[in-house]
């Protein structure tokens, strides 16, 4: 093969860190894929790293030592993230999204790459720090915004179900009441999903009283797993008093007046 110039490394080492964000790569990986020589690849990785950062598109983190390398860490910049936040609260603020009982309409936001991925993307600079051993979430709404986190740290993302399947094998299962509307529910995890042990951050796409995240957590105590962060993408204003605490989120739903068609919706 012939060798390659810088400009073709920093190409091919751009796209394959930021199609597996969170992902270690050895340096030696690069360094036999382009014969090219360690120091040579640590300056390329160094470049690059100063490019991403001066135009807000993430950074790379450099870990020395046998078990070190390379890794791409989405991140997003103040400006970046009032855009993002900004933009999908004026959408979820149109009164047309008004449903019976006070509730609002948000799957076309929660189920679109262009708004999940980005939202996501923040989340999982929030808790990055903390080093999950995998992203849980209760199924439905709540997964594809928890999949893009687990995405985003390369960790694998494991489902709690509201129903028993037989593909998920032996099952945990718990029954809680909900925070908001007090109803009783039933959630079951696989036997095999998790280990003892391991680190797990929670996700969910809405939190209003808490109750399905409380749930969650207290799961997460069935199977010895610590939970190291809780984030959403809307908590509501009201009960303040959550069945959790020292959650994260990205918007805050202040109020829904169906008399007056008007929802009042903002970043947290």
């Amino acid at each position: 093969m012939e060798k390659a110039d810088r400009k073709t490394r920093l190409a091919v080492v751009a796209a394959m860190l930021t199609r597996e964000p969170g992902k270690t790569f050895s340096l030696k990986i690069f360094c036999d894929m382009f014969s090219a020589a360690k120091s040579t690849m640590s300056e390329d990785i160094a470049l690059l790293k100063n490019m991403l950062k001066t135009y807000g598109q993430g950074d790379i983190e450099v870990t020395l030592g046998a078990g070190g390398g390379v890794r791409y860490v989405p991140a997003v910049t103040a400006e970046q993230r009032a855009g993002v936040l900004d933009d999908i609260a004026e959408k979820l603020s149109d009164p047309t999204r008004i449903l019976p009982g006070g509730y609002i309409y948000t799957v076309d936001i929660f189920s679109n790459p262009k708004y999940v991925a980005p939202m996501a993307e923040i989340l999982a600079g929030m808790f990055i720090k903390t080093n999950p051993d995998f992203v849980a979430t209760v199924e439905t709404k709540g997964v594809a915004l928890a999949l893009f986190v687990a995405r985003a740290l390369s960790k694998p993302l494991v489902i709690a179900r509201r129903d028993l399947r037989i593909t998920e094998g032996s099952v945990v299962t718990i029954n809680y009441l909900t925070g908001s509307s007090r109803r009783m529910m039933t959630m079951s995890l696989s036997k095999r999903a998790v280990s003892p042990g391991q680190k797990a951050l929670l996700i969910d796409d809405f939190i209003a009283g808490g109750g399905t995240v409380h749930a969650l957590f207290e799961m997460m105590k069935e199977f010895s797993v610590t939970v190291v962060g809780c984030g959403a993408g809307i908590v509501t204003r009201v009960p303040e008093k959550k069945q959790i605490e020292n959650y994260k989120a990205l918007l805050m739903l202040e109020s829904v007046d169906m008399t007056a068609e008007k929802i009042v919706i903002r970043p947290f």
